[in-house]
């Protein structure tokens, strides 16, 4: 599919907004009707960013508010609903019998006590049943939405609303009207004026935001049990359980994905490529990453984003996975073969037909949220030949530590699965957890989305994910996809380069009518869009004649290195 420029387009303001490129025919003068249009649509965006400040005023709010108290029936609920398990609840509720009925005034001086009872009640357990990291950290989350006595605690559905809905009232008051503001078209809109969008005090507010947010779900989710009961009736609604901080997560992602998405269908709505592609992210995000592993978990099997694919999802060939596989029969087996099938035959095939980009830009769930919620701050990421280079390096090297990581799993389970002696003196679940902190939690969630607004919306996918790395090597060695260029007609207005969130000097191709075909592309197709002069073209091709090397007259200098 070729992502073309209408006419809509091509009132394009160059980077160094010194001077733009003009249409052929000036659009008429604006009635008294257009203007008065226009000012109410001024007016409803004013009053939707005022309804964004209050729902997430609300938010915050949410986070900290309200005494903590638990009472016997909270421990007995939690017994019964299976959130304790049964090994550790004698031992444990004795320890915590002393805190039942006692109040306070934060979350933090409940949750000081409450793991000094979980490091207590583990000098009782014998090793075998003692209470692992991860359930410290799953105990403490479910005593403290137990202990909750604010707002969310008590009229969780309300304060959903007020919250979540308010932003989408809000964030909808203020996308709509831009249909009667401006035409359709991706022009700058002022974002070297911003400084939310250009690294200032706005920008790294949002992007500290975002980075606690973060850090907190990932690390401390206990501390913010405010937050995660607000999604708790929708929680057992879907999946018959109160909810963790993953489904919390994954929920607040998916309103993110499809709020910011309806943004991205007002602003390209001059483009068909693009409002598919968005279309296509919203749909992927909403019903298999969202709805789906929330109706398999309703009707007790195991949560799987049929969309998720190794390497990226480094937990796919875990071994608890690979049991569960094991132990859930045929439909397990089933689900094994689904993700070796992905990665076997999707990953080879549909590159090769497509490029990365029916996975990066149309399916994957982190492209998805980068193409949306940070889609403001694409030209943030860095063009300079330095970055390329560290690029390449980095993100190749994650690739070599997931295969190593699974590799060393998978046999580990093998080897003990047949009687053998566990691999590493049996830690080799040390492994992936090391992967899991500094790849999954630190790269792809910490530095992936809350450096935005710092370093581009596509941090993680240029230069940590292993699954783009995979899908790269095909799409540059063996596969139809190209970007096209007619440098006879390049202005060299820098447009694509500006917009390029892979951070590729799109212009410097362009300029010498040199087929894009580099391994980080994505096949978003912006810098086509924003082209003034319809110089570049996404196709799909044969391969003869993808590597249209300029000759040595043309550029001026030895050959180029189009990797």
């Amino acid at each position: 599919m070729a992502a073309t420029s209408s006419p809509a387009s091509r009132h394009v303001l160059a980077p160094d907004n010194n001077f733009s490129i003009l249409q052929a025919s000036r659009p008429a003068t604006p009635s008294r009707h257009d203007h008065g249009a226009t000012g109410v649509a001024m007016w409803l965006r004013r009053v939707g960013i005022a309804l964004v400040l209050i729902g997430l005023a609300v938010f915050l709010y949410i986070g900290v508010a309200g005494d903590y108290r638990i009472s016997q029936e909270a421990l007995d609920a939690l017994a019964a609903d299976g959130l304790i398990q049964e090994q550790h609840q004698a031992i444990l509720f004795e320890e915590l019998a002393p805190l039942v009925d006692r109040t306070y005034d934060g979350v933090g001086p409940f949750l000081d006590d409450v793991e000094r009872k979980l490091l207590e009640s583990n000098e009782r357990l014998d090793g075998g049943s003692q209470i692992w990291e991860y359930n410290r950290g799953q105990y403490q989350l479910y005593l403290a939405k137990a202990a909750g006595q604010g707002p969310a605690h008590r009229s969780a559905l309300l304060f959903f609303f007020l919250s979540f809905g308010l932003v989408t009232l809000g964030a909808l008051l203020d996308f709509l009207p831009r249909i009667v503001q401006a035409p359709g078209g991706i022009k700058n809109h002022g974002i070297f004026h911003s400084g939310l969008k250009t690294r200032g005090m706005l920008g790294i507010a949002f992007g500290v935001f975002l980075i606690g947010f973060y850090v907190l779900i990932y690390f401390m989710p206990a501390y913010v049990a405010g937050w995660i009961r607000l999604v708790d009736p929708l929680s057992v609604a879907l999946r018959g359980k109160v909810a963790d901080q993953w489904f919390f997560y994954g929920t607040i992602y998916t309103f993110c994905v499809v709020v910011m998405g309806v943004r991205m269908l007002v602003n390209y709505r001059h483009n068909r490529y693009h409002m598919v592609r968005t279309w296509s992210v919203m749909f992927f995000q909403l019903i298999f990453a969202w709805l789906i592993p929330g109706i398999m978990a309703a009707i007790n099997q195991p949560e799987v984003d049929f969309k998720f694919i190794w390497p990226l999802d480094y937990n796919a060939f875990a071994d608890y996975k690979l049991a569960s596989y094991i132990e859930s029969g045929a439909f397990g087996w089933f689900l094994l073969a689904w993700a070796i099938g992905l990665v076997v035959i999707a990953v080879p095939v549909l590159t090769y037909l497509y490029g990365k980009r029916w996975y990066c830009s149309w399916v994957c769930g982190c492209g998805g949220l980068a193409e949306t919620l940070g889609d403001p701050f694409r030209h943030q990421s860095d063009k300079s030949l330095r970055a390329w280079q560290v690029e390449r390096w980095l993100i190749h090297a994650v690739l070599v530590f997931a295969v190593v990581m699974t590799g060393i799993v998978v046999a580990d389970f093998l080897v003990t699965r047949s009687g053998g002696n566990a691999l590493l003196g049996g830690n080799a679940w040390k492994v992936r957890n090391t992967y899991g902190f500094l790849i999954g939690s630190i790269f792809a969630g910490v530095v992936g989305t809350g450096f935005y607004p710092f370093m581009g919306n596509r941090v993680w996918c240029r230069f940590g994910c292993p699954l783009a790395a995979m899908l790269g090597m095909v799409q540059k060695f063996k596969s139809r996809f190209r970007i096209t260029t007619n440098g006879g007609q390049c202005i060299s207005c820098g447009n694509c380069s500006t917009y390029c969130e892979m951070g590729i000097d799109v212009r410097w191709y362009a300029q010498r009518g040199q087929n894009i075909i580099r391994s980080s592309c994505v096949g978003c197709g912006v810098c086509a869009a924003v082209c003034p002069r319809g110089v570049l073209r996404l196709e799909n091709g044969p391969e003869p004649g993808r590597y249209n090397e300029v000759s040595l007259v043309q550029i001026g200098r030895g050959r180029i290195d189009v990797s």
